[in-house]
């Protein structure tokens, strides 16, 4: 049973609705909440002692099928072996770490343990499974960096796209200019992230150009 004399907002709820029943006998008076709902009064309870729960979920938003395209494209399977495992290779502007598996994937190494290294082999299959997890994680990053921005799918598929290969979608002008509305403007961004170990490399520069393609289209 709640005690409204150890809970001082039911004390002031009740006082609120003593003062809004109507004049008369006031054992033939019930709250017009309990009339309403339907729902009887039990004693040392009344409906102003109920919560109404609203939720605020939200739908989860998923990258879509070109953007998968887009990230399949650039990041290949590469270092498939003559018995038919896929092998880990350099990042390519530093000529080591981080090391690379699959599609693009990078550090734990979610089949062996520890982290992603030169002696890293995944089989095809554990290869796509690494790439839908990462999918789901880096398209809730930059869900949560738009907040409640609005954002066509075109355009979240290419941030998606940008954020799985430099991470940076928290800190990017490229998200703060979308925030804004500035889409022109945000596609203008993606140029500027074309670099790896402080080399512009063509694969990046050719990367962010479809990606700002995919942004406006």
């Amino acid at each position: 049973m709640l005690n409204s004399t150890a809970n001082p907002l039911l004390a002031f709820l009740r006082r609120l609705r003593h003062a809004a029943q109507p004049r008369g006998n006031p054992a033939n008076a019930r709250p017009a909440a309990a009339a309403q709902s339907g729902l009887s009064e039990e004693p040392g309870f009344s409906s102003l002692d109920s919560v109404t729960c609203v939720s605020n979920t939200q739908a989860v938003r998923t990258i879509g099928a070109d953007g998968i395209a887009l990230i399949k494209r650039f990041e290949g399977c590469a270092r498939l072996r003559t018995d038919g495992l896929v092998a880990a290779y350099p990042d390519p502007g530093t000529g080591a770490e981080p090391w690379t598996i699959g599609w693009g994937a990078t550090g734990r190494d979610h089949v062996h343990g520890g982290r992603i290294g030169p002696q890293t082999v995944w089989t095809q299959a554990q290869c796509d499974d690494r790439l839908e997890q990462d999918l789901l994680r880096y398209a809730a990053d930059v869900a949560r960096a738009l907040d409640d921005a609005p954002v066509s799918q075109s355009q979240f598929d290419a941030l998606v796209s940008f954020h799985y290969n430099t991470g940076a979608i928290a800190r990017a002008t490229l998200a703060r200019k979308h925030i804004a509305g500035d889409f022109e403007g945000a596609a203008q961004e993606f140029a500027r992230w074309n670099r790896a170990g402080g080399q512009v490399l063509k694969g990046l520069v050719r990367r962010r150009a479809a990606e700002a393609e995919l942004y406006l289209g």
